[in-house]
């Protein structure tokens, strides 16, 4: 993934950020020995110039030059201790060992960056169908518990520009949504689905929310998690008796959890399952199935609906004849 290379980080010299869009474009047309002679210039020029260093490592990485790319993100990661690049992760699959987490300002700088097409490279060129395939999982969880799938209080984590929220909007009474971006939420909030929607961390905001949700959705978003147990846990404590988390995943034939050429987590069937169990869940519905393609290709994902461990609904019975409220009345309210 090289989108965050576009990233406004400016020498601050026009003609040494020219030589940066002149060497990615090179890239793009296969002419990587340029490229690399045009970046090397530039670095001696601009020692500082970080996204000319990303661009290099990257380079780098792509020809098979292992120990110079290494070399280079750590330079991104010292210039940069943040890791807006995601340089990090980069250096976690070259060296072979597990990444420090995912940085949150890499993820927030990646969304705030792309928020403007973000649904439409998932919509039309992703052919992103996560939402829908969660709100199935939804009914048909609701279902086999014999409830109604209706919620007094939804909570949508990462909830980007809306998409899970459009889809969920007329099966909940309250709809609050959360995101590390504020450009997204700003889309978000234009929509006019989210009684709430507010900036912030996932797991600062579950631990600092007051009240209890009937419903937690996270469409996509745990692909940034890469152990599921905090996020679990710290859900579990927002979550009425008798009410469901529901998220998608990305996932690979082993058990663990790995990072994919993508940048994203891919987590195990085995990791879910364990770190359900430890957080105090039951598993309503585990099952494989494709949110998204990706170089033309469905990408192996996971539906997950978990259920607290022996709960009793308190709420969500006598919401059956509660008249729905549409997403055309909804007032967003920062």
């Amino acid at each position: 993934m090289l989108a965050s290379t576009s990233l406004p980080l400016s020498s601050g010299d026009f003609s040494l950020d020219r030589r940066v869009d002149w060497a990615r474009g090179l890239l793009s047309r296969g002419d990587t020995d340029t490229a690399l002679d045009l970046l090397r210039q530039t670095i001696d020029d601009a020692p500082g110039f970080l996204a000319a260093w990303f661009l290099l490592g990257h380079t780098l990485e792509r020809t098979g030059v292992r120990d110079e790319a290494i070399g280079a993100y750590r330079r991104v990661v010292t210039l940069d201790p943040e890791d807006k690049l995601g340089a990090s992760l980069r250096l976690a699959r070259l060296e072979n060992r597990k990444p420090d987490g995912m940085p949150p300002a890499y993820v927030r700088t990646l969304f705030d960056q792309n928020a403007a097409r973000f649904e439409t490279d998932l919509l039309k060129t992703l052919s992103y169908r996560g939402p829908e395939l969660l709100r199935s999982a939804i009914e048909r969880a609701a279902r086999a518990r014999k409830r109604p799938a209706r919620f007094a209080r939804v909570l949508d984590l990462g909830c980007g520009t809306g998409l899970m929220g459009a889809a969920v909007r007329d099966l909940a009474d309250e709809l609050v949504g959360v995101d590390l971006s504020p450009a997204m939420i700003m889309r978000a909030q234009a929509k006019e689905l989210y009684d709430r929607a507010a900036v912030g961390d996932l797991l600062a905001f579950l631990d600092d929310e007051d009240g209890e949700f009937d419903l937690v959705l996270a469409a996509d978003v745990f692909v940034y998690l890469e152990d599921l147990r905090p996020v679990l846990s710290a859900a579990r404590q927002r979550l009425a008796s008798g009410g469901l988390l529901a998220f998608t995943l990305e996932t690979h034939r082993g058990n663990g959890v790995i990072l994919h050429e993508a940048l994203r987590f891919a987590h195990g069937r085995r990791h879910v399952r364990s770190a359900a169990k430890a957080a105090g869940f039951d598993v309503a519905l585990l099952e494989r199935a494709s949110t998204r393609t990706e170089r033309g290709k469905p990408v192996d994902g996971l539906l997950v609906v978990l259920a607290p461990r022996g709960a009793q609904s308190r709420r969500n019975t006598r919401l059956a004849n509660r008249p729905v409220r549409s997403a055309s009345s909804a007032v967003s309210r920062p």
